[in-house]
């Protein structure tokens, strides 16, 4: 399988824990880490500068956020991103994320169970078809 490069925006140190300018979590040989940045800012930055393949960040929300999902998208570029909410009507209730979702753009939603005994496990994934109708998909 061919590499990828990465660029992960970790605005408050949860996915690569840096210390010291050092990951303590291994993100991958290829991968690129701006941490305590705010997102759209870092997404901006490693679009410029990094020239990822694929962007990842987490807890997005914001209508910064979108825009700057929205500009890596029209830069070719493949994002992986978190946002909080148990169902798809919990991330419409979000306006930038309802904008989001209504562009199309984005391939595949999936949720987390949160019950005690399944946490972490998909519960649910949807993604959009031919049309940009969304769908539930099989779990």
């Amino acid at each position: 399988m061919k590499g990828l490069t990465v660029g992960v925006v970790d605005e408050r140190g949860e996915i690569a824990a840096m210390y010291k300018g050092i990951a303590q979590n291994d993100l991958g040989l290829r991968t690129d880490i701006l941490d305590n940045t705010p997102k759209a800012i870092g997404m901006n930055l490693l679009i410029r500068s990094m020239s990822p393949n694929v962007i990842a960040a987490d807890e997005i929300g914001s209508k910064e956020d979108v825009e700057a999902i929205k500009y890596a998208i029209c830069s070719g570029i493949k994002g992986i991103f978190t946002a909080h909410g148990a169902s798809m009507e919990d991330l419409r209730t979000n306006p930038a994320l309802a904008n989001l979702l209504d562009t199309g753009s984005i391939e595949r939603i999936v949720f987390l169970s949160n019950k005690k005994q399944t946490r972490g496990e998909i519960s649910k994934v949807y993604g959009y078809n031919k049309m940009n109708a969304i769908y539930e998909g099989i779990k």
